[in-house]
This record gives C-alpha cells, structure tokens and sequence, in this order.
C-alpha cells in the first residue's frame, strides 16, 4: 500500500511531546500526512467541528482502540479503528457515513509507523466507503501510551428498511454466525506467543456495512438484532442477549465454523474460541421463515462465505445459553469471567 501513497520527506523520524503542542511540530505532523491522505471538502475546512447532512433517523457511536502489538497479521490498529466503528454502525442497520478520528501517541512512535497506520485508515475508509471528518491529536510521555490509542466516533443513517432492536427477537428465530470464529485474537496472540502454524493465522478485521445493508435491503424486518462479538467473544455477546431480552438461546457446537489453525492455536494456549474476540465477523437473529435464505444470500457474499446457523431462540431456560456439545452433552453458557486477552482490540 505504502508504494501507492509514499512517504513525504521530513525533518524528523520520531513523534515527540513537541507535536501534541498545538503549534508548529503538530502542524508539520498533521500536513505531512493527516490531511492530505484524508482530503475531503468537510475535513479540508480544518474546524474544531464538522458541519455534516444526514437524512432520517440517524445512529451514532464511538469505540476507542489499544492494541498490543500495533502491527499484527492481517492489519494493524489504523483500519482496526476504522472497520470498528463503521461496524457498530452497520449492526444499527445503519450507512456509516462520517467519523471522528484522535490519536493518543506516545513519544519516540517512529514517524514510519504513524504514516502505514495512516496509509491503513485511508484504505479502510475508502473501502467502507466513510469519511473522516474531524478530530484530535496528543502526544503523551513514553511509557504512557503503548505506542498510540485511537479513538473513533461515527455517524450514519438508518436503512429505511432496518428495524434492529431486542425486543424483535422471537422464539424460534435462528441465530446465524457470518463466518470463522476467533481469527483475530488468536492472530495477535500467535504473533505474542510466537506460534508457528502451517499458514499465518490472519485477523478477520474488515468493513462490514454493504453486506448488512445488502440483507437489510432484501430481508428488511426480518432480520431482528445484529451485533459483533468482539470483546469477550460469541458466548458473551449471546449470554448479555439472553439475559437482556430474557429469552433462551440453544446453541449446537458442530455447527460453528472455525479454521483448523485457529482451532490448534486455542488448543495450544488453552483458550476456548468462544470468548476470543473477532473483528470481521456478525451475529444475526432472523425470523424462522427467513433464516435459510438469509443464509444461502450471505454465503454468496465474501464476508459470509462460511455463515452458518449455530443455534435458535426458545422459550426453555430463560436468560441461558446453553450449548450442545459435539459429543451430544450440554454446557452452560456464561460471560467471560475476566480479562482473558489485553490490548486485543
């Protein structure tokens, strides 16, 4: 990516205090790159704000990104940050369509560094089609930032056709997974604990959007809740579910789809995929009647080429998960009881 979009020249290889000031340093730090990578008429205004048009009903968040090592396969923190907001927009059933960007950088981050995290920001927005906006930058002491923090903040509108809410999900739904399970962290974690496989386990970090706003689009109402199951992995996100929604969730272990490799990392570490945090990947709850077609839909899409149904809604066991082994036995489900995997995402 670097040879598309090389380097300009600089007086200086390291990021110190100096350009978290404000003045000068921060201007030759922001104009070297920041700017002219993200050109748009809204950011060009150079404003403490952003003046932006939405139409309809308009969803917005923010996520902040710390991730050790900055750099890992199959991405780095730059379009981590970009393809995790613009996902917690798309599981609102929402076109993300402008964000907010701040670093936190530590002093002696290696000018090099910050320009290929720029140079990722620049494709993942391109990809997911968003615009930068607006946003900030500080610098802070070595030893008080791991590198650099990223903060996004993001806007979109919702589809005209999504009504994405817990309070939709019905008994009888089917729970659909779009993909691998586990990729991303245990492509950090390999890269920790120099783990050697057949393949590079790569992370599964992408834009998810224009596959959600393709199903919403063809399926409209009939797809209840979307959610990603970063932090804390599937099994949190679906017990936080059950429990919010009070409903049951049976769930069939076979039935997840996950990479040979990935599966021999977790044996390896003694982590269960369950609780491994993924970044490219969405749950939805469809209606029963829908769910095959939603299915055979998203596996036709490259984000969804291993979707599968993992499980139902049902009116048993009330705000429980509970999973069917591949040896026929049941397991309850929980939450992640503690922080298994720092600085993941």
């Amino acid at each position: 990516m670097q040879l598309q979009c090389p380097m300009p020249k600089l007086d200086f290889d390291v990021i110190t205090l100096g350009h978290g000031s404000g003045g000068v340093l921060t201007n030759k730090l922001l104009d070297s790159g920041v700017f002219d990578l993200l050109s748009n008429p809204i950011l060009d205004e150079r404003h403490d704000g952003a003046f932006i048009e939405l139409n309809g009903k308009t969803a917005f968040s923010t996520d902040s990104f710390l991730v050790s090592p900055i750099f890992f396969p199959g991405g780095n923190i730059g379009e981590l940050a970009i393809n995790g907001t613009v996902n917690d927009l798309a599981m609102c059933g929402a076109t993300p369509k402008y964000l907010s960007l701040s670093f936190i950088i530590e002093e002696g981050l290696r000018v090099t560094e910050f320009w290929d995290i720029l140079i990722a920001i620049k494709f993942a927005c391109e990809k997911a089609g968003v615009q930068v906006v607006t946003g900030d930058t500080k610098v802070v002491e070595k030893g008080k930032g791991d590198k650099i923090f990223i903060n996004t903040s993001g806007v979109g509108s919702i589809h005209k056709k999504a009504n994405i809410s817990t309070k939709n999900i019905s008994v009888g739904d089917k729970i659909i997974i779009s993909g691998n399970l586990a990729a991303h962290g245990m492509a950090i974690m390999s890269v920790r604990e120099g783990l050697e496989f057949d393949s590079e386990i790569k992370s599964d970090t992408t834009n998810l959007n224009h596959t959600i706003i393709g199903l919403i689009e063809k399926f409209g109402s009939s797809i209840h809740l979307l959610t990603d199951p970063t932090r804390g992995g599937v099994a949190t996100v679906l017990k936080e579910i059950a429990q919010s929604s009070e409903i049951g969730i049976n769930l069939v272990q076979r039935n997840f789809p996950i990479d040979e490799q990935v599966a021999s990392a977790c044996e390896l570490l003694g982590l269960d995929p369950l609780y491994v945090a993924n970044e490219g990947l969405f749950i939805a709850f469809v209606s029963q009647l829908e769910a095959d077609a939603v299915l055979a839909t998203l596996q036709q899409d490259d984000n969804g080429k291993n979707a599968c149904i993992i499980g139902s809604v049902v009116a048993e066991h009330p705000k429980q998960v509970i999973m069917e082994s591949a040896i026929g036995g049941k397991r309850v489900i929980s939450m992640l009881p503690g922080e298994q995997l720092p600085r993941i995402c």
